[in-house]
């Protein structure tokens, strides 16, 4: 049904004065490449010059069946155009590529594809609207005159969004959906595929969850507090100070107000076809539409779908008999209630709602549509089943990559094996709407050997994030530097499930290194390393040897051991190693204000010697009110010093294994981007042909080599026994 116009417009224009303003505003359709990004200025494809001559005979005739059915249409139509003198005409039996009629329910050609991803709808879409060129219709305002088969359109790979459509059914019908297509009324930027003024997907933030209310309505009402007038006085000449900023604001929204497209003058009025997909099979717990162009799914009350004229599948044909004033928000999907859709073929013996002038005049008519309806049944399809190659499964994109621009983004995809790091989609953020000022870059990869695939390059601060996948040699999650160069600034992630000492996280500069644990026995979770200056002459050498940053601080902390007393229960270790501290602090309990504290400390005067352990009332600090008589003695003072000593020596190793750990880690990247290695998966065919004439290629290559290597060995000891029998005979 015709989209109306807003209600401020209370007067149209006839139709032969929008027919003459179609060729000057298409004249004004000139988009600009990259602002259009899915318009191409390519010379536009000529359909005439297919080839039809191998198509099977279903293409070219029609059988006695469909020739009934088109009988049957034209009566249809006939009432509908008598009756609903009003309404546009039905896009009932356009003309196929061979130049015949064909009912378009028998052009949609239910196919499930042998991919996995093809079993659900987002595969679907996304196939399909990657695989295909977007053409838009020669009329915006009317429908195409021919609808070509989905076998066709998948040989040529481009279509307009009629096109798209029935394949895309085709396909969901085919994976169990109860899928129809639509033909009704979009907007502009839906009609062209024009998704600048649309926030990209990837930047997309999930929606918060609604703050559940306290149920307790019995609360106490405290007094209100008092106010003073010194703070109100200062908050009015804040406010009076913050007015020309508010006007600056408001000059700012005008100017994104401008920026916004024009009013469309065709608004209302542009054709445009798509998918609906009706709840109850597969799952589908809402109804939804589908945007063939861009593979997204939509509310059915998103206001870019401005009106229903009709839908069909593969079974039967409904007419929209609702009003479409306010877009398809208040449209009602239930096929079944015949005041809202009006069906072509009843499957039962009900009446037709069609609006009628005359009871007497329409009984015979609708005696006859029972009959029709009553007897009718609907063929198969004429198109061939669908055929997709491994191959063009594999690489979706006909002209190499894909390029979409949102606002202040671009998208570009590739098909996997495109490019040769893997790189398959970068999404570039921009800061402007002109797309001009970079600030952030995102790019994911596919089938990496070294299991990369993403990497967040942010222009702002230079840094550079890679995220793994599980299963990587160093068991890396992610790395975030700004250049893979020692000591400038790394933050490795693990996945510490893997790992025997739970490191999760490790964030190194020249200065400072701190780790982060979980899941440990000792429930030790952060350790924190403060570094010296190198000595003067010392370079920083590649190996964990010669890079000895002196250590002076080793700072450990503690989660609460419920199985300990508090004022036994460590929550902190320091380490002071130049100057020969040590410090521990416990956690509090409950009740406690200030934490218990033991530290031992060097005794001034007296040169320390390996492997002495010094222990006086001078050199021992102890807070430690609620301890037992046994933690307070001299003795066990004693011992617990020799463990600190011979735990801080632990420590030290562990600081210098993690020094090399770090320079294995860049080491190993640095080698992996300079050689990147692609995998190749046993299920893909077209690589692993490839894969396997290279293979071919080199074991040819090596026997070559390995030939020739024999045949100068053979030259050269032909010649030394030459030599040595020339010898021979002068002697």
């Amino acid at each position: 049904m015709e989209a109306l116009e807003e209600k401020e417009e209370v007067e149209q224009p006839p139709e032969d004065v929008i027919s003459l303003r179609i060729s000057d505003f298409l004249d004004e359709l000139e988009l600009d490449a990259e602002e259009a990004s899915v318009i191409s200025h390519e010379t536009e494809f000529d359909w005439s010059t297919i080839d039809t001559s191998n198509l099977p005979s279903s293409y070219k005739t029609n059988s006695r069946q469909e020739k009934k059915l088109l009988q049957q249409a034209d009566h249809f139509l006939q009432q509908y155009s008598h009756l609903c003198p009003d309404r546009k005409p039905l896009f009932i039996h356009p003309l196929n590529e061979c130049g015949v009629q064909k009912f378009v329910s028998t052009t949609v050609r239910p196919t499930l594809l042998p991919y996995p991803d093809m079993y659900y709808w987002s595969g679907c879409a996304s196939f399909v609207s990657n695989y295909l060129i977007m053409e838009p219709l020669k009329c915006p305002i009317t429908p195409p005159s021919s609808l070509y088969s989905p076998t066709t359109i998948v040989k040529y790979q481009r279509g307009n969004c009629f096109d798209f459509s029935v394949l895309l059914c085709s396909l969901l019908v085919g994976a169990g959906y109860d899928a129809y297509c639509v033909h009704g009324y979009a907007t502009l930027e839906m009609c062209s595929m024009d998704q600048t003024q649309e926030v990209c997907p990837r930047l997309k933030k999930p929606p918060e969850e609604p703050v559940k209310e306290d149920p307790n309505q019995y609360k106490i009402k405290y007094p209100s507090e008092p106010k003073s007038q010194f703070e109100l006085q200062q908050k009015a000449k804040e406010e009076e100070e913050a007015k020309p900023t508010q006007e600056e604001e408001r000059e700012e929204e005008v100017v994104e107000e401008v920026e916004k497209p024009k009013r469309d003058s065709l608004h209302g009025l542009r054709v445009h076809a798509w998918v609906l997909v009706l709840s109850g099979k597969r799952k589908v717990p809402e109804t939804f539409f589908i945007n063939p162009f861009t593979g997204n799914s939509h509310s059915t009350k998103d206001e870019c779908f401005l009106g229903i004229e009709s839908i069909w599948n593969d079974k039967n044909y409904w007419v929209n008999m609702q009003d479409c004033r306010n877009g398809c928000k208040d449209l009602s999907f239930d096929l079944s209630n015949h005041f809202c859709w009006e069906i072509m073929f009843p499957e039962s013996n009900d009446d037709s709602q069609l609006p009628t002038e005359s009871p007497k005049d329409s009984t015979d008519d609708m005696q006859e549509k029972k009959k029709i309806g009553s007897s009718f049944e609907m063929p198969l399809s004429w198109v061939e089943r669908i055929k997709v190659s491994c191959q063009e499964y594999e690489n979706p994109f006909p002209r190499g990559k894909k390029v979409i621009l949102y606002d202040k983004a671009k998208q570009e995809k590739w098909a996997a094996y495109a490019n040769r790091d893997g790189l398959v989609e970068r999404l570039t953020v921009y800061a402007d709407s002109d797309r001009t000022e970079e600030l952030e870059v995102k790019e994911w990869f596919e089938h990496r050997k070294d299991l990369l695939y993403m990497r967040e390059v942010n222009h702002q601060t230079q840094l550079i994030t890679d995220h793994f996948n599980p299963g990587h040699p160093l068991l890396l999650k992610a790395h975030t530097y700004t250049s893979l160069e020692p000591e400038t600034g790394h933050t490795v992630e693990f996945y510490h499930k893997a790992r025997v000492d739970g490191l999760w996280k490790r964030s190194e500069t020249a200065t400072e290194m701190t780790e982060y644990f979980e899941e440990r026995e000792d429930l030790l979770h952060k350790r924190h390393i403060k570094f010296g200056e190198r000595e003067q002459g010392m370079e920083m050498a590649g190996t964990a040897e010669a890079n000895t940053r002196p250590i002076v601080q080793i700072r450990e902390y503690f989660h609460r051991n419920p199985k300990k007393p508090a004022d036994e229960d460590v929550e902190e270790r320091v380490f002071k190693v130049i100057d020969d501290v040590i410090q521990l602090t416990y956690h509090l309990e409950i009740y406690d204000i200030i934490p218990s504290k033991v530290v031992f400390a060097r005794v001034i005067g007296r040169e320390k010697r390996e492997g002495e352990v010094f222990l006086s009332r001078e050199n021992t600090v102890k807070y430690q009110p609620w301890s037992s008589e046994k933690h307070k003695n001299m003795r066990y003072l004693y011992n617990l010093l020799w463990e600190l000593r011979a735990e801080q020596k632990d420590l030290k190793q562990l600081v210098r294994d993690s020094e090399a750990e770090m320079l294995n880690i860049l080491a190993v990247r640095e080698n992996e981007e300079a050689n990147i290695k692609l995998t190749v998966s046993i299920y893909s065919t077209a690589q692993r042909d490839q894969r396997i004439a290279s293979i071919l290629e080199a074991e040819e290559r090596s026997s070559q080599n390995s030939l020739e290597k024999k045949s100068q060995q053979t030259g050269e000891e032909d010649e030394s026994v030459t030599q040595h029998t020339a010898t021979n005979s002068t002697t």
